[in-house]
């Protein structure tokens, strides 16, 4: 176990999962490591993200190894063009395939997907960027969330489950959400740029940082999201952090901070059983 999650082997390919969501009986999940894929060079090995300069035919072997440990049929990945935004597109069977073999073909600028459809796979890419896993057990549906800074101060997790109550009547009080690993308070330096619109989102934003001097600070987003969706009214009992920072653990993941901007793509997927 790593904080809420665990480590999954299959093969060469290592993953996480969450435990509580497995439980359920549900859904199949993932997020991916950067372990055992084709790619090479700073996309060594599982690189999941089209939208790099990898060999695209890399990529697509790569996240039909990824799907297939999770038992899934890369027919039905659905990806989205990632914009560090806050809007949310519900996905249909109209959707299914879209962004999984050609970045053309994806959603437009949308940085969370949602469904209640059974068999769509819901996809998000990250290196450094915190992945939200939402999982409603009374519908049942599903929602995954791309949360770099400016998501996360634009309440991303807030808007996703919002939207999930509107088009499902998810109660937050009933959703379960899983916080994937991302760039943590260890290495995430911020400055006023990222401080000021944080202190006019979060009246408790003091509580979210770790001040270091020279008009620096370390931001928690892991608790920045934490705080948001607890506002909302989700339970702390179905909060669950992985506490695994991309940065320090750079053998492990990729990360955008760590590789100096020259990396691969890390992956979240999620669909319903």
């Amino acid at each position: 176990m790593q904080g809420d999650f665990a480590f999954v082997q299959s093969g060469q390919l290592q993953y996480l999962e969450i435990p509580a969501f497995a439980a359920t009986g549900l859904v199949s999940h993932g997020f991916s490591t950067r372990l055992g894929g084709v790619s090479t060079g700073v996309y060594s090995t599982l690189n999941l993200g089209l939208s790099k300069n990898d060999r695209r035919e890399n990529v697509l072997e790569n996240r039909r190894r990824f799907l297939h440990a999770l038992g899934l049929d890369p027919v039905n990945l659905v990806a989205a063009q990632q914009a560090h935004g806050t809007r949310v597109a519900v996905v249909t069977g109209q959707e299914r395939g879209k962004g999984g073999r050609d970045v053309r073909t994806e959603i437009p600028s949308t940085d969370a997907l949602i469904t209640d459809e059974r068999g769509i796979i819901l996809s998000a890419y990250f290196a450094d960027c915190v992945p939200l896993f939402f999982l409603d057990p009374q519908r049942p549906a599903i929602g995954l969330a791309h949360a770099g800074w400016k998501g996360t101060v634009a309440t991303i997790a807030r808007k996703t489950l919002a939207r999930m109550e509107q088009e499902y009547g998810t109660e937050p009080s009933r959703c379960m959400v899983g916080i994937g690993p991302s760039i943590g308070p260890c290495c995430y330096e911020v400055d006023k740029r990222v401080l000021e619109p944080l202190a006019a989102a979060f009246p408790y934003w003091r509580e979210l940082v770790i001040p270091r001097g020279t008009g620096k600070w370390h931001l928690d987003l892991w608790e920045t999201n934490r705080r948001q969706l607890l506002d909302i009214g989700v339970q702390e009992e179905n909060i669950y952090i992985s506490r695994l920072c991309t940065a320090c653990n750079e053998k492990l993941f990729f990360s955008y901070r760590a590789h100096n901007k020259n990396t691969g793509s890390l992956a979240a997927v999620m669909a319903l059983k």
